[in-house]
């Protein structure tokens, strides 16, 4: 999990009444105490109880209660020695100058709960979609919920509809400052593709904790999908041209390129997860690294 840090502002909820996340067993260790790096810590047994507001951290010696409004920064590896370092999957969580390490016996099934008790039920503003197919739409800002769910999140609209981000279907994803309700706010747009295939971006707008930590989620697919790839002219030309609406059966004639040269291009993209064949006789769908490659490569235009 990437390093997410608060940098002002609380968030705003439905409700305010505490609710249970997760109850999992888990070995957990502190690994910094005011501010000083610990070298003798270990592991203890124990689980820990999850709700929207704290994590207690249960063992043999007694309880630890850790307030969810007090954590500053969440990810980062603390590997203060050989013992914490074996561990290859734990969260980290720092409070002003402490830092706590939670080693979840499910560790994706935890972490993703973590993300839940941070954002489930957060009141944010969405526009969707703001972008379709590389043009700009005529999208009004609304109110929206957000709903942490495997794999990515829902957001629901005060219009009723429902906006659902895949982290697997994430391409690119930027985090920049824009005008939302008449106000200057931090704003995450986020490249996905709808439910016909098609390229959108939804923007998402919040207090600057919520948008760090929903940029932190989503990234970790967007992450896994920008490996790098070392692309020849053409096949960026027809990356940009699929991007761009182009039918795959319509590349040749679009770029004035061979049939049998597009083929090949389509059989090389498609080795390195930058396409995926939706049928035989080569139709194909710009997969989430294709995306993000087609559209930085427009970019440079």
């Amino acid at each position: 999990m990437s390093n997410t840090q608060r940098n002002g502002g609380g968030q705003q909820r439905d409700g305010d009444e505490e609710y249970k996340v997760a109850d999992t067993r888990a070995r957990f260790a502190q690994a910094m105490k005011d501010g000083r790096k610990l070298n003798d810590v270990s592991w203890t047994n124990g689980r820990v109880v999850l709700s929207n507001k704290r994590a207690v951290l249960v063992s043999n010696a007694g309880k630890r209660t850790l307030a969810l409004s007090s954590v500053d920064a969440i990810g980062g590896r603390y590997d203060a020695n050989q013992e914490i370092q074996r561990v290859s999957n734990y969260v980290s969580l720092r409070i002003g100058d402490d830092v706590f390490l939670i080693a979840a016996e499910e560790h994706e099934e935890f972490r993703t709960d973590l993300y839940r008790a941070f954002l489930d039920r957060t009141v944010i503003k969405a526009r969707h979609p703001a972008i379709k197919g590389g043009v700009v739409q005529d999208t009004e800002w609304q109110q929206a919920r957000v709903k942490v769910e495997a794999g990515g999140i829902s957001v629901a609209q005060q219009s009723g509809a429902f906006v659902r981000l895949e982290l697997d279907d994430i391409g690119t994803l930027e985090e920049t400052e824009r005008t939302v309700m008449d106000e200057k706010a931090p704003v995450i747009e986020a490249e996905h593709t709808d439910d016909e295939g098609t390229s959108v971006q939804t923007y998402l707008s919040g207090e600057p904790w919520t948008v760090a930590v929903l940029k932190s989620y989503l990234g970790q697919g967007r992450d896994q999908n920008r490996g790098a790839v070392e692309l020849s002219e053409a096949e960026r030309e027809v990356l940009m041209a699929l991007y761009s609406g182009v039918s795959s059966f319509e590349v040749p004639n679009f770029l004035g390129m061979d049939v049998d040269r597009v083929e090949e291009i389509f059989e090389r993209l498609i080795e390195v997860d930058v396409l995926e064949e939706v049928r035989t006789r080569r139709e194909v769908a710009l997969e989430p690294r294709g995306r993000n490659i087609a559209s930085e490569a427009m970019n440079e235009q």
